[in-house]
């Protein structure tokens, strides 16, 4: 069944992620919306080439974001395990400035739309929303929420979208 915007899923799980997470460098927690730790940021940002890992409380790896160095097109990557799991770009012949593509290595196809800057979006798959990027359900300061909908959706493959679509988007519009 497909949610509409803002309306709570018996399965959804929110995740509170700490804005600017490429400019960090440190490590820090992602928390789950009852204050628990969910994923260890790695701050592996001051590489020359942009990464960082998500990993699991135990501190296994689950993700690591690259962007991709030589790319006509802004590009990121999501591996899991050192095998390319995703590629993220803006979507080509899109009138929406804010209009990424998420390719899979399955041939899947997740699309991103919506307000990437101002942290209001929303992650699909053929028109069935998967998770909402919001900062409307928060006060805390330069944190925005993942709210996965989808209870057999991954949250770190979903968080990973989220920081990499808003990465490219910044990269755009020239805030690096």
């Amino acid at each position: 069944m497909l949610q509409s915007p803002g309306e709570p899923s018996p399965h959804s799980r929110k995740y509170l992620v700490r804005d600017r997470i490429f400019g960090i460098g440190d490590d820090y927690w992602i928390e789950d919306e009852h204050g628990r730790h969910a994923f260890l940021v790695d701050g592996k940002a001051l590489r020359l080439r942009e990464t960082f890992e998500l990993k699991d409380p135990e501190r296994w790896v689950l993700i690591t974001i690259r962007k991709k160095m030589l790319s006509l097109r802004d590009t990121m990557t999501i591996e899991r395990d050192d095998t390319t799991l995703a590629t993220i770009r803006r979507k080509r012949l899109s009138l929406l400035r804010n209009h990424y593509r998420v390719e899979l290595v399955d041939g899947t196809e997740l699309d991103v739309s919506g307000k990437i800057l101002d942290r209001e979006f929303a992650v699909e798959y053929e028109g069935e929303l998967l998770a909402e990027i919001s900062r409307r359900w928060l006060t805390v300061r330069d944190t925005y929420a993942v709210n996965v909908v989808r209870e057999d959706a991954d949250p770190a493959l979903l968080i990973a979208v989220a920081v990499c679509v808003i990465r490219l988007a910044e990269r755009e519009r020239g805030e690096d």
